[in-house]
């Protein structure tokens, strides 16, 4: 009872899945992925055994196909199975059982498999095909705008409740440990999608590194900028100098900590853009409390 899109980006080596449901934290039932292997939606009446067992099939070498013949050959209620599966590399594929409920059926791409059942009409799968292809730019924002389209086309026929957005690659999980690079879940909220957006937004700003077009020397001016913004914030409690010295750098060291911005941090006379912009908005906003 849920749609999907499962997807892969080669240039960047990301694979990723984003799905919606009228089911709680359905994150943790429909969305499998391995980095360098492939990423597996399995949804309706789910069975989570394909989830470990087909990216094990497509580590072993099997194509997104003969994963889907394996695990559909030894599951007696495969009638009742949707699933998405796909590789690094190869076609995708897309399963509809057919004691699924209307609407129910999927589509495949290049680079991606969108699936969905008890959705308002097939309206949903296409507009997320099409979004998907249209779109530009990173794996985590194209699969969400393919999840949005798919709900303004209609959706789940029951309604909203979770949603998850899933993106594996090699290394890029907190620390370089593993390789959850994006794994954000929102368990029962009235409108799903759109708070998923927002915590994405939350973990661009916390967790990726700064962007080398953002980076901006603390000049005499951004100096005394800072000192008076976190003369606000409480963290700088000595004289506007206009120099980035030694008070000014701990004070600002003791704003990004406790605003959780370590990754953009630098230790010479450096400040990413994005986080001089979270400043000036966090002062703005308790000027207007």
């Amino acid at each position: 009872m849920t749609y999907s899109i499962v997807a892969r980006d080669p240039e960047r080596g990301e694979l990723g899945i984003a799905v919606q449901s009228k089911f709680l934290s359905v994150g943790a039932v429909v969305p499998w992925a391995k980095a360098g292997i492939g990423a597996i939606a399995t949804q309706a009446l789910a069975n989570t055994g394909y989830g470990i067992q087909g990216l094990n099939h497509l580590a072993a070498g099997r194509s997104a196909q003969e994963t889907l013949k394996h695990l559909l050959a030894s599951d007696e209620g495969r009638a009742d199975r949707q699933v998405g599966i796909i590789g690094m590399t190869g076609q995708p594929v897309s399963f509809t059982g057919e004691r699924c409920f209307h609407w129910a059926g999927g589509l495949t791409g290049e680079h991606y498999a969108c699936q969905g059942n008890i959705l308002v009409s097939g309206d949903t799968v296409e507009a997320m095909a099409r979004t998907f292809e249209e779109t530009g730019g990173l794996l985590c924002d194209r699969l969400l705008a393919a999840l949005a389209a798919g709900q303004a086309a209609g959706g789940d026929g029951r309604g909203q409740q979770s949603a998850a957005l899933l993106v594996v690659k090699e290394g890029a999980g907190y620390g370089g440990y593993t390789d959850r690079f994006i794994d954000l879940r929102v368990d029962d909220h009235p409108t799903p999608i759109d708070e998923l957006k927002r915590i994405l937004e939350l973990h661009k700003l916390y967790l990726f590194r700064p962007d080398p077009a953002d980076i901006l020397t603390i000049d005499a001016s951004l100096a005394q900028e800072l000192q008076k913004l976190l003369t606000i914030t409480g963290d700088y409690q000595s004289p506007i100098t206009s120099r980035y010295d030694e008070p000014t750098r701990e004070a600002f060291r003791a704003f990004s900590g406790r605003e959780n911005l370590e990754e953009r941090w630098f230790e010479d006379a450096r400040i990413d853009r994005v986080v001089l912009e979270f400043l000036r908005q966090k002062v703005a906003d308790h000027k207007a409390h």
